[in-house]
């Protein structure tokens, strides 16, 4: 009996990669808080907001939307998954764009979301260690 197609799954699930997804789902849970609250126009953000013409509805459901695709890459990072990786790199794409567009609103914040973005990247993008 050969398993080898689920060893290499987790052979390539090294402490990065559990970083990686941790901060997905940590981003992807925050995310999915922020856009529902952006949807119900909660003055949690600020008073008044527009961000890049659009009502802060609009970005509400793209936040909504990115935290989805963030779980789903943190649940396939977990299993060892190459889908996590190339949707994990997309994820933390997307999310280091949004976090500028709010530079605005909080910048302290918004530079750390976009380091950490910019790290699970270089982690996800590069080529696996061999011993």
């Amino acid at each position: 009996m050969e398993n080898s197609g689920r060893t290499d799954n987790l052979d390539r699930v090294t402490g990065w990669w559990i970083f990686a997804g941790t901060l997905l789902f940590i981003a992807g849970v925050l995310n999915i808080i922020y856009g529902i609250a952006a949807i119900g126009d909660s003055k949690f953000f600020a008073e008044n907001v527009t961000l890049i013409d659009t009502s802060l509805n609009t970005y509400g459901w793209v936040v909504l939307v990115l935290g989805v695709i963030e779980l789903i890459a943190a649940f396939s990072l977990f299993s060892g998954g190459g889908f996590g990786r190339v949707i994990g790199i997309i994820a933390a794409g997307l999310a280091a764009i949004g976090a500028l567009l709010t530079i605005g609103l909080a910048p302290i914040w918004t530079l750390c979301m976009f380091i950490l973005a910019v790290v699970v990247i270089y982690e996800l993008a590069k080529s696996p260690d061999r011993a």
